[in-house]
């Protein structure tokens, strides 16, 4: 079972700043890699804000359709891919009535100009530009975000691309949900290198069974959502097997479980975050605590009033603590305020 939208990290966070700690509890590390200092008792608001979409489902500017995979830059804009639109789209923080499309065109193909069916991105500002899993095309490509780009480059070929991620050396991690594994790629190589799974399709803990998204926090370490297996795996440097630190009992909603982990963030204390995708809330997971979750934000049916989720997909955190959350079948993106 892939998931995939017929009818979504990890976040990830990247620019030239000054380490600096301020007010807001938010560490900016090194040149290129953001840490979110979370406070471990932290709180947000059960009413999300829509803050993207939530006009139905629709190509123009002002609807989304199926977002999935999220990235919230510091400036607290928000890149989507917007799935079933075969598009990337940027809203600005302030403007909730307009995006505006940043790759793509307005149908799918697997032209330079075109996507089919993206399903993550993530911005480097190092060189300005966005990365984007083009899931069906099966590549990984590169989109300048400079004005008057039409077109993008393709970096990696022939993968089953559905999450990304990048460390603060500027590694690029892409897990393959047909070859069940992760591969760090230096930017421009082809092969990468294998980090995680790559033993086939199974449940034990040297594999992978359909991993999606993905978090790789400073010390190159990997989080991924292990699809069919209903778990978040992590994998230390050099690991020959993975860690359970979240699910692993198979589907259900009690606080043990979950059903279809997706979206993943891991803040500065090692707690995780998981898009509970079939459960309708997000979860959070503190470290060496793999036996229960809490509920941050929904859990409260499948809906679509301000506290509810209808399959929640990707999640990212600005540099606030802010949560957002693309709430796929709203076709819509939440922003849940710290409190």
């Amino acid at each position: 079972m892939r998931y995939i939208h017929t009818g979504g990290g990890r976040p990830r966070y990247f620019y030239s700043d000054i380490s600096v700690l301020n007010s807001s509890q938010i560490q900016i590390l090194h040149h290129i890699f953001r840490h979110v200092n979370i406070p471990a008792n932290a709180k947000w608001k059960q009413n999300g804000v829509t803050i993207a979409g939530g006009n139905g489902d629709g190509n123009t500017v002002d609807k989304l359709s199926s977002p999935y995979g999220l990235f919230v830059d510091d400036d607290q804009t928000v890149v989507i891919a917007d799935y079933r639109n075969h598009r990337i789209v940027q809203w600005k923080n302030g403007n909730t009535t307009n995006g505006q499309v940043v790759a793509g065109d307005k149908v799918k193909g697997s032209g330079l100009h075109q996507l089919n069916f993206p399903t993550d991105v993530l911005i480097d500002n190092e060189t300005d530009s966005l990365i984007i899993c083009d899931y069906v095309n099966r590549r990984v490509v590169r989109w300048s975000r400079r004005s008057g780009t039409t077109k993008g480059e393709i970096l990696i070929n022939n993968i089953n691309c559905y999450g990304l991620s990048m460390d603060e050396q500027r590694y690029l991690y892409v897990s393959d949900d047909g070859k069940h594994e992760v591969r760090r790629y230096q930017l421009g190589e082809k092969n990468g290198t294998l980090v995680v799974g790559g033993n086939g399709q199974g449940d034990g803990l040297n594999q992978l069974n359909e991993p999606t998204y993905l978090f790789v926090d400073r010390q190159q370490t990997v989080y991924v959502s292990d699809g069919n297996n209903i778990r978040v795996m992590k994998w230390n440097t050099g690991a020959k097997e993975g860690i359970v630190v979240a699910g692993g009992q198979g589907e259900g909603s009690a606080l043990t479980h979950l059903y279809r982990p997706l979206g993943l963030f891991v803040d500065a204390l090692g707690t995780l975050y998981v898009a509970d995708h079939g459960n309708d809330r997000v979860m959070r997971w503190p470290q060496g605590d793999t036996k229960q979750g809490a509920v941050i934000v929904g859990g409260n049916g499948y809906g679509a009033e301000a506290n509810q989720f209808s399959n929640p997909w990707g999640l990212s955190f600005d540099r606030h603590g802010n949560l957002y959350v693309a709430d796929t079948n709203n076709n819509r993106v939440q922003r849940f305020s710290i409190e």
